[in-house]
């Protein structure tokens, strides 16, 4: 019964984890500039690889799923720090956000 459970959870943990880097991937396709492409692709890649991960831990054994736990830490750690020196360092040469498009039909 216990397995069943876990299965199922692991399951969904995974396809929700594979939606989310989905997302991640149009959003960094069809985002406008840097800064928006950083903020849908940090959240998204963060959370997804997280959930895919989470669903790997609950498949494997005690020493597998510690050593992927400590691979979750990391990366919720590592991507925020890494969108933020990519953001300052856009921003300091020169990049400008995107302050607003106008589509006319003209």
């Amino acid at each position: 019964m216990l397995d069943t459970i876990l299965y199922i959870v692991s399951i969904i943990s995974l396809v929700v984890g594979m939606f989310f880097l989905l997302v991640a991937t149009v959003g960094l396709l069809r985002l406008p500039d840097v800064y928006n492409r950083l903020h849908a692709t940090t959240k998204c890649d963060t959370l997804g690889s997280g959930l895919v991960l989470l669903s790997l831990v609950l498949q494997s054994e005690l020493a597998v799923a510690i050593r992927l736990a400590l691979l979750i830490i990391f990366i919720l750690i590592t991507n925020p720090t890494a969108a933020h020196v990519i953001a300052r360092a856009a921003y300091t040469t020169g990049i400008r956000p995107i302050v607003g498009r106008s589509e006319s039909n003209d």
